[in-house]
């Protein structure tokens, strides 16, 4: 486990499906995007491999909080997105 509740991270601003037939759950929207960790989910295999039948090495998994004007600047000012985020996802800021 690489980042604790409270620490910023980025989403990294990757987009491997240019590069060939991929599986990702990281939505689009959020990447490039800064947030912040709201808790450890545990660790699970990866299901960017699992979707091609290959060996998945475990990850961690977190929830992570956006400001919902971090995503889209025309919303509200007090709500926040909540997503569950693989740690190879994300970066410090």
């Amino acid at each position: 486990m690489s980042f604790s509740p409270g620490d910023a991270v980025m989403v990294k601003d990757d987009w491997p499906e240019t590069r060939g037939p991929v599986h990702i759950r990281t939505p689009h929207y959020l990447r490039g995007h800064k947030g912040r960790v709201v808790r450890y989910l545990g660790h699970y295999p990866n299901p960017e491999d699992l979707a091609f039948a290959r060996p998945a090495a475990e990850r961690s998994l977190y929830h992570v909080s956006f400001p919902m004007t971090e995503l889209w600047p025309e919303g509200s000012k007090t709500d926040d997105v909540v997503v569950e985020i693989f740690e190879h996802w994300l970066e410090r800021p």
